[in-house]
Parts: C-alpha cells; sequence; structure tokens
C-alpha cells in the first residue's frame, strides 16, 4: 500500500507541477481570449484544424467560476468549497482509504482542485487554454487541473464497478 501512496504522490505533483507551467506560460505568453478572436485558432497558436472535422488551438481564457463558469458570482464561497473539497479527500486518503486502486485517482482529484485554488490566489481567476471545436461544436475551454479532476472521477468510477463487479463474482462462487 505504501508503494501506491508514493505513485499517488509523484503522479499527483507532476500533475500538479504541469498545471501550474502550463498556466504560467500561457498568461504571460498569450493575449487574453475576446470576442474579436472569433476564428481559429482563436487568438491561440494552433496545434491542428479539420482533424476530422475537429479543431484544437492553445488560448488564454479567465474562468471566474468552476466547471463551464458555473458559480462565477461565488468566487469566494466556491473558493471555500475548493479547499474543503482538499481537506476532505487529503483525510479520506490519509486515513480512510484502505484500497490502492482509489490512490492515483484521488491524488489526481486533490491535484486539479489544488491547481485552480493557486491560480485563484496567482491571478485571481483560473486559466484555461485548451480550446476544442468538435464539427462546428465549441467545447468550454479546459485546462490540465480540469483533466485531472475529469480523469480522477472516470477512474474512480471505473475502479468502483471493477471492483464491485470482482467481489460479486467471488461471493457467487
Amino acid at each position: 500500500m505504501r508503494k501506491a501512496y508514493l505513485i499517488g504522490l509523484f503522479v499527483g505533483c507532476c500533475v500538479l507541477l504541469l498545471d501550474i507551467l502550463t498556466k504560467w506560460t500561457v498568461y504571460h505568453s498569450i493575449p487574453p481570449i475576446s470576442a474579436s478572436f472569433w476564428g481559429y485558432p482563436y487568438g491561440g497558436i494552433a496545434i491542428f484544424q479539420n482533424f476530422f472535422g475537429i479543431e484544437f488551438s492553445i488560448v488564454h481564457a479567465s474562468n471566474k467560476g468552476a466547471a463551464w463558469g458555473a458559480l462565477a458570482d461565488y468566487q469566494t464561497p466556491l473558493l471555500i468549497l475548493r479547499i474543503l473539497l482538499i481537506t476532505a479527500l487529503t483525510g479520506y486518503l490519509f486515513i480512510f482509504n484502505r484500497q490502492k486502486f482509489y490512490v492515483i485517482p484521488i491524488c489526481l482529484l486533490i491535484a486539479g482542485a489544488l491547481g485552480n485554488v493557486i491560480d485563484y490566489f496567482q491571478y485571481g481567476v483560473v486559466i484555461d487554454m485548451f480550446k476544442f471545436v468538435f464539427w462546428g461544436y465549441h467545447y468550454p475551454v479546459f485546462n490540465v487541473a480540469d483533466s485531472a479532476i475529469t480523469i480522477g472521477i472516470v477512474w474512480m468510477i471505473l475502479a468502483s464497478i471493477y471492483h464491485q463487479n470482482t467481489h460479486d463474482s467471488l461471493s457467487s462462487q
């Protein structure tokens, strides 16, 4: 179990460092996206256009809220909620968790939430940068921290399903 914690800590630290570095680079290198950047690459750096109908560029977008700008008018309560979430997840990880397959996804959740909290103190907003357009649909701009949170949640759900199916098959034998 100790090896799982060391791997989880390493992965979480790498994700947090990557998140901080990408946000700093975007903040200092790319002008903020505005309505005047209506066409690809949307005022950012072009990565690919019309790759089977998909566009991808690196842009500089600010987000005062949570996912998709939700709760943007409630920055302070959202900050408190994020800090409480980080504290609760850290407590669960080190005090209550007995399953090693939950360590890495929880570390991803903590690193992602921590990355967005650091943004609040460093920039006053969360810096987003990955802009995708899927067959004409503009997907909300996101960052490394958001990706880590999403991957952590999906990983936990899949691990729970796998663990439940394994447990059920062993119980039925």
